[in-house]
């Protein structure tokens, strides 16, 4: 029998499930969140979607729904067609980070929790609301994202690694960091940056890569914007000049430990909205691609309520 429901717990939530999240396949951690919101007396009604499309459908049904909550399972892809769907609507989401980045479910103080954990952050009905960022594409089509827009370097990196059939998982990002990282060239950028004191910067420049950030981390916790604040209305800008091979070598740790603030071809800057203009260059936004630059990206501030410790 099912406890009684506490005060403060959702009466309802709709729950997806993402079962190729390679972490929750692997550990079984869904089902076992599942149990946990429903052992606490939640009525819990699941979304079944089998392809992203669909996921996506079922998402924005529930959205019009009356439940507390919808909570998803899987990770950044996951968790982006929520946010798609629930932004604006003030229906929150929970997150059960089982997918292999989990970016977001980090900033959130999430990802190192158990799924039980992460279950009892919904159940507690703690609500932060937070930013996004809107990214629009040159056909007037837009998409929201939580993480980091990437796009130079570690574009290219993802770019590779989408075509290669062979091997997979985390092997085949390495394969493609090493090619490209032999084969390592710079792209005339011009960088149109909104500053957050409502100025207004110009950049135009051969870049290694040019990053934009809602959040701290990608690509699994690399804490590419270390200043990063899910809740300061604003969205910070990474830009890295063109460096040499063994000039990479030794930024490389210092970007995997955050600290590569004090480099000299590195510049942060806090931003309200920016425009990237590259030729070549595909964008990428929550780890998935979002088609050829130019982008324009802009802080959506508090945007949606998320369930967090």
């Amino acid at each position: 029998m099912n406890a009684p429901r506490a005060a403060g717990t959702p009466a309802a939530l709709a729950f997806l499930d993402n079962p190729t999240a390679r972490h929750g396949a692997r550990t079984g951690a869904s089902r076992r969140a599942l149990e946990r919101l429903r052992a606490a007396g939640v009525d819990v009604r699941m979304l079944t979607a089998r392809t992203p499309g669909e996921a996506a459908t079922a998402l924005a049904a529930a959205a019009t729904t009356d439940v507390g909550g919808v909570v998803v399972a899987g990770g950044d892809g996951t968790v982006s067609l929520a946010l798609q769907a629930l932004a604006g609507t003030g229906i929150p989401l929970g997150i059960i980070p089982t997918g292999t980045g989990n970016d977001l479910a980090t900033s959130l103080g999430l990802r190192d929790l158990d799924a039980d954990a992460a279950a009892d952050a919904v159940l507690g009905g703690r609500v932060r609301t937070v930013d996004l960022a809107r990214l629009t594409r040159a056909d007037g089509s837009s998409t929201l994202y939580g993480t980091v827009l990437a796009s130079g370097f570690d574009s290219k990196v993802n770019d590779r690694a989408n075509r290669m059939p062979w091997p997979r998982g985390h092997a085949r990002y390495d394969i493609a960091i090493l090619v490209e990282f032999l084969r390592l060239g710079s792209d005339r950028y011009r960088l149109d940056l909104e500053l957050d004191d409502g100025s207004t910067r110009v950049v135009e420049d051969d870049l290694l890569m040019a990053t934009i950030g809602n959040g701290r981390t990608y690509g699994g916790g690399i804490p590419i914007c270390p200043d990063a604040d899910l809740e300061d209305g604003l969205l910070d800008a990474v830009i890295v000049r063109a460096v040499s091979r063994p000039r990479v070598l030794r930024l490389l740790p210092r970007v995997y430990r955050g600290t590569h603030r004090s480099i000299p071809e590195v510049t942060m800057l806090r931003v309200r909205a920016a425009t990237l203009t590259a030729r070549g260059v595909t964008a990428y936004a929550d780890g998935e691609p979002q088609g050829p630059l130019p982008v324009r990206v802009e802080v959506v501030p508090a945007a949606i309520g998320v369930f967090a410790p």
